[in-house]
């Protein structure tokens, strides 16, 4: 018999219309992909060859279940540059990738039936995350008024004495918007611990994105270099936790993952030390595709109250299109030949929505854009 969570888990819809563009790409259509969030770039010089080295110098074996100890000290220097915070290597646990840290601090905090307070729309897969691991999800209607900022005073109606952690996730996925330093600060005076999904942190347009342990020590970071290096493949990723949850994390790790890809933590630690041109090259180009299509989408009709300013998405409202976001995004795969992920994948309120990547090139993201404008006028018969 299949077990209830494997039966109850819900898709990961963005994936199923790339699955489904796959068999459309398998019968010779040409699809353009806003759908998925993943860098089009090649991973920097440096990662190559630190890759290259460690393959030679036969670091090809488990390291210690926390990580590289270099790393681990490169993350420090990180956060003390970038953020002015002090943290220790023994805070850090490096993993394979963000997802497993996810779990780790999940499976650290929270006995079946506690709570994790969490944005509505959000991060299409934390709500999953958050029920493999027995807890309960509350939701917190988050509005594109307020650029989908946490409103503090739902926050706080939302704590119960069942409640473990408030996840954030800034800059956002699927929003691109930022959490302002006033709405971190109030976060952290709630006595409940923050998850802090820092992953597309150093991708922002004009501002500055701000750590949660600029406020409070009370806090579990999870970062990588997925979304920044561009390193998708090589699964890095790490999580900046209280010194006392490290040890139970680590028995975790140590049980469930053992330890992060050896070769990726040396590519690691060549992104901190000498991909900064790299990224600034990155993010002007992410920074011109972002300018083009919010100007373009609005051209066509979708409103964008409140203009993102970090990651690489655009979340806008379709209801004039259609309230029903998953069946519009296939339509318009479908005849439009164009990926984009429906609203309803990140939470009811998210519903009539739809997300943009533009981790492509400027020359697709304008086709693209085209042939939605040619079926935006098939739908409304113009």
């Amino acid at each position: 018999m299949i077990s209830e969570k494997a039966k109850n888990i819900s898709p990961f819809i963005v994936m199923e219309v790339l699955e489904r563009a796959s068999v459309l790409e398998k019968k010779g259509v040409n699809i353009i992909h806003l759908e998925v969030g993943e860098p089009d770039f090649d991973v920097p010089s440096c990662v190559k060859k630190a890759t290259e080295e460690a393959m030679k110098q036969g670091r090809t074996h488990y390291t210690h279940s926390l990580g590289d100890p270099e790393l681990r000290e490169e993350i420090c220097k990180s956060y003390l540059k970038n953020y002015k915070v002090r943290i220790s290597p023994d805070q850090i646990l490096v993993t394979s990738g963000t997802s497993p840290a996810i779990l780790m601090v999940l499976y650290a905090l929270c006995n079946p039936g506690d709570e994790i307070i969490l944005s509505d729309p959000g991060y299409a897969c934390y709500p999953n995350f958050i029920s493999l691991s027995g807890a309960k999800m509350v939701k917190v209607p988050v509005y594109e008024e307020d650029g989908f900022q946490y409103r503090p005073e739902n926050i706080c109606k939302a704590i119960t004495e069942r409640s473990k952690a408030i996840m954030i996730n800034s800059p956002m996925n699927p929003t691109g918007n930022l959490l302002s330093p006033e709405t971190l600060q109030s976060i952290a005076g709630f006595s409940p611990p923050i998850i802090s999904d820092e992953i597309y942190h150093g991708l922002v347009y004009g501002e500055r994105a701000h750590s949660i342990l600029e406020y409070t020590s009370n806090a579990f970071v999870l970062n990588g270099f997925s979304k920044l290096y561009a390193m998708t493949g090589l699964r890095l990723g790490y999580v900046i936790a209280p010194e006392e949850f490290v040890r139970p994390m680590q028995k975790l790790q140590q049980n469930l993952f053992i330890c992060a890809s050896s070769v990726a933590q040396r590519a690691g630690i060549a992104a901190l030390r000498e991909a900064d041109s790299d990224v600034e090259n990155m993010k002007n180009i992410y920074n011109e595709r972002r300018k083009y299509m919010i100007s373009r989408l609005r051209e066509l009709g979708f409103r964008i109250t409140v203009e993102p300013t970090g990651a690489f998405y655009i979340f806008v409202d379709a209801r004039h299109l259609s309230s029903d976001s998953y069946k519009l995004a296939f339509d318009i795969l479908e005849k439009a030949h164009l990926g984009i992920t429906p609203g309803i994948d990140f939470g009811e309120n998210g519903e009539g929505y739809l997300r943009f990547s533009y981790a492509n090139s400027l020359e697709n993201i304008m086709e693209g854009l085209n042939r939605l404008e040619k079926y935006i006028k098939e739908f409304k018969g113009l």
